[in-house]
C-alpha cells in the first residue's frame, strides 16, 4: 500500500532463509529442535555443520546453516530421489524427551512430512522466513523518507512495526526470536508517541471526496480482469524466478537475469484474470489483490539485491563475497512506480545511540 502510495522501501535486499522448513510443504521446524540434540546430515550420514561452523555448528545463525546446507546439495550430497534437500535427524535422542519437549514439532513433521521423528529423519530446505527490509521507521514507529535530502523527514501520521517496518534494529540479517522487538518494544513506542502526539477530541482533517476514488477503482477493476493469464499462474512464476535468481545464494548474473524476468512477471498481471465477480467470500480476487502487492515487493526485492555490490548478512553474492563498508554501509531506498519502473537512493546508517549509557556496537567481521 505505502509503495503504491509512493513511498520508498528500505533494504528488500536482505532476505532471512530458516534452514529448516519441511521439504515440500515449507512448515517451519524450530532452532529448537536443534537445541535439543537434533543435527543436520547429508546423504552420507555426516554432520556437516562441523565443517561450516566449528563452534557453533547446527546452532549457527540462520543465513549461515542455511548457506552450508545449500552448498552440500549443490556439492551433491543432498538427500532424496533428487538430491534436493537434507536430514533434520532426531532419532538418536530419547522419545520421551522429544514426546516432553518436542510435542508440536513430532506432529508437524508426521502430518506435513510422513515421518516418525524418533524413528525417521525429518526431510527439510532453507525456507524464506522473514524480510529485514520494510518501511523505514524512526524509533517512535514513525515512517521517515528521504526529502529534500533530509533521510529522516516524518511522513505525517503514517506508522509500521513488526515485519512491515524496518527501524532497522536488525541490520542485514534478524537473529532468532527478535521478531519479538519488533512488536514489543516498538508497538509501545508507538503506542506511546500517538498519546503524546495526538490530543483528545482532536478532529480528523477533512478528506477530498475523492480521496477513495483510487483504491475503490483498482478494487473494481481487478474484480473484473478479464485477461487470459489465471492469478496462480503469475502467482507461480513470480514465486520461481525468486526461488531461482534470489534465494540464499546470488551472483550479478543470476541477479541481472532476475531483474529482468521480475519485470516481465510484474507486466503480465496486466493480463490477469479473475473468474469470481462476487463480493462475497471472493478468494479469487483476494489472492490477486495479494499477487499484486506481492509483485511491487518482488520487483523492489531483486533490483535492490542487484544493486548492493557486495555481501552482508542474509545477502550473500557470491561475485561479491566481502562485506565493502566504505561504499555500501548504507541503507537502500527503492521505489517503484505503477508501471514498475524503479529509483534507488540511500539513507545513512545511524551509527550513534541516544543516550551515554550505552555505546554503539561497532562494525565487526561475524565469524565461527
Amino acid at each position: 500500500m505505502a509503495l503504491r502510495a509512493g513511498l520508498p522501501l528500505q533494504d528488500m535486499e536482505f532476505v532471512q532463509f530458516h534452514p529448516t522448513g519441511i521439504y515440500g510443504a515449507g512448515c517451519l521446524i524450530t532452532e529448537g529442535v536443534r537445541g535439543e540434540g537434533g543435527i543436520l546430515r547429508n546423504s552420507k550420514g555426516e554432520r556437516f555443520m562441523e565443517r561450516y561452523a566449528p563452534n557453533a555448528k547446527d546452532l549457527a545463525s540462520r543465513d549461515v546453516v542455511s548457506r552450508s546446507m545449500t552448498i552440500e546439495i549443490r556439492e551433491g550430497r543432498g538427500v532424496g530421489a533428487k538430491g534436493d534437500h537434507i536430514h533434520l535427524d532426531l532419532t538418536h535422542l530419547n522419545p520421551a524427551d522429544i514426546h516432553e519437549k518436542l510435542p508440536g514439532i513430532a506432529e508437524t513433521a508426521k502430518i506435513f512430512a510422513g515421518v516418525d521423528v524418533t524413528k525417521q529423519p525429518i526431510p527439510v530446505l532453507p525456507t524464506v522466513h522473514y524480510n529485514m527490509g520494510g518501511l523505514q521507521t524512526n524509533y517512535h514507529g514513525e515512517v521517515v523518507t528521504l526529502k529534500n535530502g533530509n533521510p529522516d523527514t516524518v511522513v505525517p501520521g503514517l506508522y509500521a512495526i513488526g515485519e512491515a517496518a524496518c527501524v532497522s534494529v536488525h541490520g542485514a540479517n534478524r537473529l532468532g526470536s527478535n521478531s519479538l522487538l519488533d512488536l514489543v518494544v516498538f508497538g509501545r513506542a508507538v503506542a506511546n508517541r500517538c498519546a503524546e502526539t495526538i490530543k483528545p477530541g482532536a478532529p480528523h482533517r477533512s478528506l477530498p471526496a475523492s480521496a477513495c476514488d483510487k483504491s475503490l477503482a483498482n478494487l473494481d477493476k481487478l474484480r473484473n480482469a478479464n485477461g487470459g493469464t489465471p492469478t496462480a499462474e503469475i502467482r507461480d512464476k513470480m514465486q520461481q524466478v525468486m526461488q531461482n535468481n534470489a534465494a540464499v545464494f546470488r551472483t550479478g548474473e543470476t541477479l541481472l537475469e532476475g531483474v529482468q524476468k521480475i519485470t516481465e512477471v510484474n507486466k503480465s498481471f496486466a493480463d490477469v484474470r479473475v473468474s469470481d465477480r462476487s463480493m462475497v467470500w471472493n478468494s479469487d480476487l483476494i489472492e490477486t489483490l495479494e499477487l499484486q502487492n506481492l509483485l511491487g515487493q518482488a520487483v523492489a526485492t531483486l533490483v535492490s539485491a542487484e544493486n548492493r555490490k557486495e555481501s552482508r548478512g542474509a545477502h550473500a553474492r557470491e561475485d561479491f563475497s566481502e562485506r565493502d563498508d566504505v561504499n555500501w554501509h548504507k541503507h537502500t531506498l527503492c521505489w517503484v512506480d505503477e508501471a514498475g519502473n524503479t529509483r534507488i537512493d540511500y539513507r545513512p546508517v545511524h551509527m550513534y545511540t541516544l543516550s551515554n549509557d550505552v555505546e554503539v556496537v561497532p562494525l565487526k567481521a561475524r565469524t565461527y
